[in-house]
């Protein structure tokens, strides 16, 4: 609700008092923990900071940085999860013989290492199987 003024601005309890601005305490308030320098807040647990990049990044980079050392196309992630370290591992399904038909391509799961900055630092076969049969399943 407004409170009439008259032409000298003027309430009629008295001259018109400005509003104090209020500064947004930032400190620690339950609705807005205390940010720091790197994004993440004091109170989140250290596997819910942020991360220098995203999910989506890490992937891309990883895509990229095996078929450019490999020569091989990743056609799926089974297994996408952060390693103790801090850094990222993935298990990739790429075709290594492609063969027509192709439930007799042969198939290999590759698992990868990445840094936390989405940095391929390691790979190495699991297993290969034919695309076509349903074999051994890890369960890991």
């Amino acid at each position: 609700m407004t409170r009439p003024t008259t032409d000298t601005g003027r309430t009629p309890e008295g001259p018109m008092t400005q509003s104090k601005k209020k500064t947004a305490d930032t400190s620690g308030t339950p609705e807005e923990p205390v940010k720091k320098a790197d994004g993440t807040s004091s109170d989140a647990p250290p596997e819910r900071r942020q991360s220098a990049v995203t999910a989506v990044q890490v992937l891309r980079a990883a895509h990229e940085q095996f078929a450019e050392l490999t020569g091989l196309r990743p056609e799926g992630i089974s297994r996408f999860e952060r390693s103790e370290g801090g850094g990222w591992e993935l298990e990739a399904e790429v075709v290594e013989l492609a063969r027509v038909p192709e439930t007799m391509s042969v198939m290999a799961l590759y698992e990868l290492s990445l840094d936390t900055d989405g940095l391929l630092t390691g790979y190495r076969r699991v297993r290969r199987y034919e695309r076509g049969r349903t074999g051994r399943t890890d369960s890991r």
